[in-house]
């Protein structure tokens, strides 16, 4: 059993704009308030080296694998947080029509204990999720 949180958020600009930003890892300091430092390289296996800040849960290292990537679609990386307890988090972005697009951000909690951190901390974790699709729009309509 999986728990998702999710926030999708239109943003007036095209994919490769949105794309550029989410690609460009060192910067994500500049613009993205629930991963404020990230490095690694974006390839299938890839290593994702991250801080992750939430409020009401602080900050917290996160090393990461690249699940899966599509330029211009979708960035996807996974974690191992524990025993029975996994968390995948993706961005995902759909363009509607040139300069217009949907820009979805979330976070799949499995394992049993997934399911505890979940239902313990779902809104803050929507609101995280929020707030950084909100940045990332501000950034890219910039």
């Amino acid at each position: 059993m999986s728990f998702r949180v999710e926030n999708r958020v239109g943003v007036k600009a095209p994919s490769d704009r949105i794309w550029d930003i989410i690609a460009d890892l060192p910067s994500w300091g500049d613009w993205n308030p629930t991963f404020p430092q990230a490095e690694g390289i974006i390839a299938i296996g890839g290593v994702l080296t991250l801080t992750e800040t939430i409020e009401g849960l602080g900050e917290r290292p996160v090393r990461a694998a690249i699940n899966d990537w599509v330029p211009y679609a979708q960035l996807i990386w996974s974690e191992r947080r524990g025993f029975q307890f996994t968390s995948t988090r993706y961005i995902e972005i759909e363009e509607l029509a040139p300069g217009s697009c949907i820009v979805a951000n979330g976070e799949i909690f499995g394992g049993m204990f997934g399911e505890g951190f979940f239902n313990k901390n779902k809104r803050l974790l929507r609101r995280a999720c929020e707030e950084m699709g909100e940045a990332l729009r501000l950034r890219a309509e910039a």
